[in-house]
């Protein structure tokens, strides 16, 4: 019995503490040369995952820009925060001008008039009729405006035949192609803000200061402000630059207004000191 003891041997604490030391040292080399494939496996992820928010978020200014109400965009009344805002088009139509029927006159007295086929138009919707004549005139809901809120309707949205308003339309309102734009729930605003304040920036830990943001729901204003609304809808966020530009080609006369404008986004996110920039461009059609 005595020599089968002496047999069965095992690891002595000294055997024990060379393996972990080797077992040590072999994992320290491995995880210097897996460092730095996994750090540009992260890197290559972080920029992925920046540029999906960011395409998301040009593709969808550029899908609403496009519905604008002709000469609605406008962008320099938010003071130093970068926004546009314009007039979402829900639907178009053309209005009676002459022959049978309920004409529209613009003596700013008529207030009804039937439409040639139908529209998707409801009570409290809003017709715009003349918004090329002026720079501003797409808000303006006074006596000399383009804007008008629908009373009554003949017929059931989306097959309205005629449409009676709250007010008529100046002379001046009147365009040769005869042609109105329906919007519904007032106007929209994308806007970069920074929920603290300031400009957009990077932070410390190396994050986008921003938020692009969307506004809806808040009204008709002459004037361009950036609205008070509460925790608008975030479409992207760790933004640390935004421009916003919109241009548009010069024209002989001021009485003419350019049949497009060019709206221009430039957007950089940032995360973890990952940079990503994208740049887009959106033709905003004018004509009526």
């Amino acid at each position: 019995m005595s020599s089968l003891r002496k047999n069965h041997k095992g690891f002595t604490l000294v055997e024990m503490i060379m393996v972990i030391v080797i077992t040590g040292i072999i994992g320290g080399m491995v995880a210097v040369f897996l460092q730095a494939p996994i750090q540009q496996y992260m890197d290559v992820a972080r920029r992925a995952e920046l540029t999906d928010i960011a395409d998301t978020a040009v593709r969808r200014i550029s899908r609403d820009a496009r519905t604008a109400v002709p000469n609605s965009v406008r962008v320099t009344g938010c003071g130093g925060t970068p926004c546009f805002e314009f007039l979402p088009t829900k639907d178009g139509g053309r209005y009676r001008s002459a022959g049978p029927g309920d004409v529209l006159d613009f003596d700013g007295v008529d207030t009804s008039f039937d439409l040639i086929g139908t529209a998707a138009v409801a009570v409290s919707d809003v017709v715009v009729i003349g918004s090329t004549q002026s720079s501003s005139i797409a808000y303006d809901d006074t006596q000399a405006g383009r804007l008008r809120e629908v009373a009554a309707v003949s017929g059931v949205s989306p097959a309205v035949t005629g449409i009676t308003l709250v007010a008529g339309f100046p002379s001046p309102a009147e365009v040769e192609a005869h042609r109105f734009a329906v919007v519904d729930g007032g106007p929209v605003t994308y806007a970069c803000i920074a929920p603290g304040g300031g400009a957009c920036a990077i932070s410390a830990g190396g994050d986008g200061t921003c938020q692009l943001v969307r506004y809806s729901g808040y009204g008709v204003n002459s004037a361009q402000a950036l609205p008070a609304t509460a925790n608008p809808p975030i479409l992207a966020d760790k933004v640390s630059a935004c421009q916003i530009e919109y241009e548009i080609p010069a024209t002989p006369s001021t009485a003419v207004f350019p049949r497009f404008g060019l709206l221009v986004v430039r957007l950089t996110l940032t995360s973890g000191g990952e940079s990503v920039s994208l740049y887009n461009e959106t033709h905003v059609i004018n004509p009526p």
